[in-house]
């Protein structure tokens, strides 16, 4: 492809005119631009992979997985390990970038050192084939003017020297002269000036050669300088991905190495608590440990212990826990007293005594109760009860539905 160059493509036609040159500095201020914006495209990309290396390194070292064990906790150490190494990578990067950017910045500012040194020799060379063409074209209009009087002196001498008049014939001939005389010389100084402007022009066409040429350098030298730059930019962020995919590939081995089945036996071998589950409870009766007078005797008369056993540690109606009894009391003909230590209290109690009955009456049901031993009896709000029996520990002894059990006295209202 041919080579295209400034010295030949930015000429104008006037001669006053420097639109060519102004083309081209403004061609170099955009050039200048455009190696800022790469500047500060290096500069936010540097600045981005440094906050990124920085965040990495800082979620690795904060990281947890201390509470795991055997095979994942070491394939996550690898990965904590590799993430701060890939932000540490990139922290690298951006201090590459920060070099390539001061390489960018100083050969921008040489540019602009070289190319005053042009701009300032062309407004010399401009300045002064301006001013001298404004010279030029004043002593030429001075000329034009000297000529148009020695030309109207002279034909004002020949009228005269036609009439016969000496004294006018004299005195026009040598107006005629002067006129002459200030046309010559306005000549000779309108000669100076073109010869003058013309070496401005020629010195002016080689300074403005001259810059044509440095200036289309710098700008071959400005666009292989960036090309380069963002190119060796892309080959960096490229090497960094390879880099990057190099350490996650030490995390998927390491990941590979994670055994679930060992992870299970290490956990298990290192935390057992043994191999034997712990054996059932027995029931185990309470009445069963009494004296043998209690288990000789009938299971009404254990039932009936049960009910007072609450009034042995001082227990009453009033007493915020209530003893459920297991069966209903039942009066026994056959006198039997007891002696029991219980709570360290030695109480006797003849059981052979008649508790106290009440004749069979209706009571109606106020709040539902739901029966918490085999011995009590399951009711609801608004039932109708037969009372057999009330029992002085809160427990009255009721029937409904040919159903007996105990059932809580408070829960029941006379009809």
């Amino acid at each position: 492809m041919t080579q295209l160059q400034f010295k030949d493509a930015f000429w104008c036609k006037e001669f006053t005119a420097h639109s060519g040159y102004e083309v081209l500095v403004q061609r170099m201020l955009d050039g200048r631009k455009m190696a800022k914006d790469v500047e500060d495209l290096l500069k936010q990309r540097a600045q981005a992979e440094e906050r990124y290396g920085k965040e990495l390194v800082q979620i690795a070292r904060k990281a947890g997985g201390h509470t795991e064990i055997n095979t994942l906790k070491a394939a996550f150490e690898v990965l904590k390990q590799q993430i701060e190494n890939v932000g540490n990578s990139h922290i690298q990067l951006s201090l590459m970038l920060k070099d390539e950017l001061k390489g960018i910045e100083e050969f921008r500012e040489r540019q602009k050192e070289q190319r005053k040194k042009y701009e300032i020799a062309m407004d010399r060379v401009q300045k002064s084939k301006v001013s001298l063409y404004k010279k030029t074209m004043e002593s030429k209009k001075t000329y034009e003017q000297k000529c148009k009087d020695a030309d109207e002196a002279e034909h004002v001498f020949e009228r005269t020297s036609a009439s016969g008049n000496q004294k006018q014939t004299e005195k026009s001939q040598n107006k005629a002269k002067q006129c002459k005389d200030a046309a010559n010389e306005a000549e000779r100084v309108y000669k100076q000036y073109i010869e003058q402007l013309d070496k401005a022009r020629i010195e002016w066409e080689k300074e403005h050669i001259s810059t044509c040429e440095a200036f289309q350098l710098q700008e071959c030298d400005r666009i292989t300088i960036l090309r380069n730059s963002l190119w060796v930019h892309c080959n960096q962020l490229s090497m960094q991905c390879v880099k990057d995919d190099e350490m996650y590939e030490e995390v998927r081995l390491s990941l590979e190495n994670c055994n679930v089945e060992a992870d299970i036996n290490y956990f298990i071998q290192n935390k057992t608590t043994g191999k034997d589950p712990p054996v059932p409870i027995g029931y185990e009766n309470y009445y069963a440990k009494e004296s043998p007078r209690c288990s000789n005797s009938p299971t009404q008369s254990c039932g009936m212990m049960k009910r007072f056993s609450g009034l042995l540690h001082g227990n009453s109606k009033n007493s915020s826990e209530v003893v459920i009894p297991t069966a209903p009391p039942i009066v026994l003909d056959l006198p039997v007293f007891l002696d029991e230590k219980v709570d360290g209290v030695y109480a006797s109690i003849n059981v052979g005594e008649s508790a106290p009955t009440a004749a069979s009456l209706d009571y109606r049901v106020l709040y539902d109760y739901t029966a918490q031993n085999d011995d009590e009896l399951d009711i609801s709000a608004g039932d109708i009860v037969a009372v057999i029996a009330e029992g002085e520990d809160g427990w009255w002894t009721a029937e409904r539905n040919g159903q007996q059990g105990f059932v809580p006295g408070s829960y029941l209202e006379k009809l």
